[in-house]
């Protein structure tokens, strides 16, 4: 999916990741109200319709909550149940889902891609390079995010105002009708093939695999499909296998077919014109649907990962998606921003130029974002719900991010004190 640039277990590990955990202090609750009272004033005067928070660190989440309005015509609030999609940010979940498999000896990193397959994927530049699974997970395999993918992989999810739905401008991409949807490994045989009906030599960079990074979501859906072959799950399933239902992730699912869409929000051209609701058919890529609640547990997870205390993978894995995959000689425009997640790759886990990890993410309508700060062992997650606004949103989420970096350094001293 489209990434704008970021400014600025079990039963009992699992219940340690509760917002109010039993026999928390007056000042920690008090700490979270006032966090509440400062993020519902910038909220009123915010640039987009409503937005999602939290905030964790290695033990325990530390706050959690939804601001604004999850859908304007009705009146309904913007909470921390309520979900949608949150873009890029799946992409996490595609190396976690890589390094299960790898764990349960389904796959190796190193390997190359035609282990699995039964039709031929490389590039045609560079036929004596195979493009491995460890390439697609850092975006270095070579394949690029051609026309045929912005223009075939966004469909409306029904035919209501389908002339003119299908005009709405969303960037680069373009939305297709539904009744063009094809299964995802179609979609790619179709596309990266040479046999392919929409194949084209430009889906392919003019470098050799592992040479050059370049985001690339047909990549990390081509590893999805990788996964599919080498362990005869389908690419949701495992993961809610492996990594949804593990983490009591209850309102969370791959794609609108999979949520109940009354707790979903309506997501945003700008404050009173909603956008149409969407799939996409390269979904791992970008279209896990969760709320802040459920991504609460999620970050936390991952800050225990970090730290040697994940229940999802084992140490060793957990090893292997944090630490940093390329180097210098790997980028020919590097992100250097403190916040960039394009400095470094661990295993579709971006780095900024600090150190600190996560991933953005956006689509149409939403932005998202997790962050990790490697020293103090917080992790951060917000999401809204509306069209990015490079001046105003920007300026709003700054405002956002000084309250919470401020809080969460006030709620992880209260929380460890009360240890």
């Amino acid at each position: 999916m489209t990434k704008p640039i970021l400014i600025g277990i079990l039963s009992l590990i699992i219940s340690s990741c509760a917002t109010k955990r039993k026999g928390h202090s007056e000042e920690f609750i008090k700490t979270q109200n006032e966090l509440t009272e400062k993020i519902t004033k910038v909220s009123n005067q915010s640039a987009f319709n409503g937005f999602g928070v939290a905030l964790t660190n290695d033990k325990e989440v530390l706050y959690q909550n939804g601001f604004g309005y999850a859908n304007v015509e009705t009146g309904e609030k913007y909470t921390e149940n309520t979900i949608q999609n949150i873009a890029s940010v799946s992409k996490t979940f595609v190396g976690i889902a890589i390094m299960k498999a790898q764990e349960l000896g389904k796959l190796k990193l190193d390997d190359p891609i035609s282990k699995y397959l039964p039709y031929k994927i490389e590039n045609p530049k560079f036929r004596e390079n195979p493009i491995t699974i460890r390439q697609l997970v850092t975006h270095t395999s070579s394949i690029r995010d051609n026309e045929e993918y912005l223009h075939r992989a966004w469909l409306l999810f029904d035919t209501i105002n389908i002339e003119k739905n299908l005009k709405i401008d969303i960037g680069v991409c373009k939305f297709s009708s539904p009744s063009t949807e094809v299964s995802m490994e179609d979609f790619l045989v179709n596309v990266l093939t040479e046999n392919g009906k929409w194949y084209k030599p430009n889906t392919f960079t003019e470098y050799k695999p592992s040479q050059i990074f370049e985001y690339s979501n047909m990549g990390t859906t081509l590893a999805a499909l990788i996964l599919e072959k080498a362990t005869g799950e389908k690419f949701n399933e495992f993961t809610e296998k492996y990594i949804i239902q593990p983490l009591k992730m209850e309102s969370t699912g791959w794609g609108l077919r999979s949520i109940d869409m009354k707790k979903h929000s309506r997501l945003y051209i700008d404050k009173k014109t909603a956008y149409p609701y969407y799939t996409c058919v390269t979904y791992p890529d970008g279209s896990i649907i969760t709320s802040s609640n459920d991504m609460s547990k999620y970050i936390c997870e991952l800050m225990k990962g970090f730290t040697g205390n994940g229940t999802v993978l084992s140490k060793e894995s957990y090893k292997e998606l944090f630490t940093p995959q390329l180097n210098s000689e790997n980028f020919i425009d590097r992100g250097t921003s403190e916040y960039s997640d394009e400095y470094n790759m661990g295993v579709l886990m971006g780095f900024g130029s600090t150190g600190n990890f996560g991933h953005t993410g956006g689509d149409p309508g939403m932005f998202s974002v997790i962050w990790f700060d490697k020293n103090s062992k917080i992790g951060r997650y917000f999401v809204i719900n509306t069209d990015w606004d490079d001046k105003a949103s920007g300026k709003t989420q700054k405002e956002i991010y000084d309250i919470l970096d401020e809080y969460a350094l006030k709620l992880d001293k209260l929380s460890k004190e009360e240890k």
